[in-house]
């Protein structure tokens, strides 16, 4: 039975608009329920612990799915949600791979979060599988081996600059992805505007959009069977 580790963000404000964000329930729902379902064993931690922040836009109607309807009537994957790890409490060695759904928190507290890049430095030292979807690839974007940055020659996805147009947030957002992305030297990819995309490189997974989660997780258990 794989364990893995999932992280997620502890930042709720979008920017200074006042307006409310944090993780997007579907990036979250998605993959629990795959991993869940194939048997693994699941930690949740995030930087602050306790429940984190849902992008109130992520429980909209509209963008609901089986996996986000799932949860709702999930009381003790709620119970797991609202009681998360602090993610310094948490060691590589402890777990098989890890995965980071995205929503656009990620960008404010697990881009240059210390103990973020720490830990998924050592997943890639031990050999271990690391996922990510949408915005939450920003975790990728600081860490580094052998004195270079990860991603760089790496085939890598995150919600890209046209689709952070379409949601109205290229001027909210401190930085976009893709850009910061393709500086690291990656080789940033993207399909169509919210289409399902992930892709696999080495020990690197990542997925573009919400509708990328499964389709990432689902990578994410082929390199643990592999």
């Amino acid at each position: 039975m794989p364990n893995i580790l999932m992280v997620l963000t502890s930042h709720d404000q979008l920017g200074d608009t006042g307006a409310k964000t944090g993780f997007w329930i579907e990036e979250f729902a998605a993959p629990y329920y795959v991993f869940k379902d194939a048997g693994c064993h699941i930690t949740l931690a995030s930087p602050a612990g306790g429940q984190p922040p849902i992008d109130p836009n992520s429980a909209a109607d509209e963008a609901q799915t089986d996996a986000t309807r799932r949860f709702e009537q999930d009381d003790s994957a709620k119970a797991e949600l609202a009681n998360t790890r602090v993610l310094a409490d948490v060691n590589a060695s402890d777990y098989d791979a890890v995965f980071y759904p995205g929503g656009h928190g990620p960008l404010w507290d697990l881009t240059d979060n210390a103990h973020s890049i720490a830990l998924l430095e050592d997943f890639l030292q031990q050999s271990k599988p690391v996922a990510t979807v949408c915005h939450a690839t920003c975790a990728l974007a600081n860490v580094k081996q052998d004195g270079a940055y990860a991603v760089t020659g790496k085939a890598i996805t995150g919600f890209s600059n046209s689709e952070e147009a379409l949601v109205q947030l290229t001027e909210v957002v401190p930085f976009l992805l893709e850009d910061v992305l393709k500086e690291r030297g990656a080789d940033y990819q993207a399909v169509g505007d919210f289409q399902a995309f992930a892709i696999q490189d080495g020990l690197l997974i990542s997925g573009q959009n919400p509708a990328s989660s499964a389709p990432a997780a689902e990578k994410l258990l082929a390199a643990l069977s592999a």
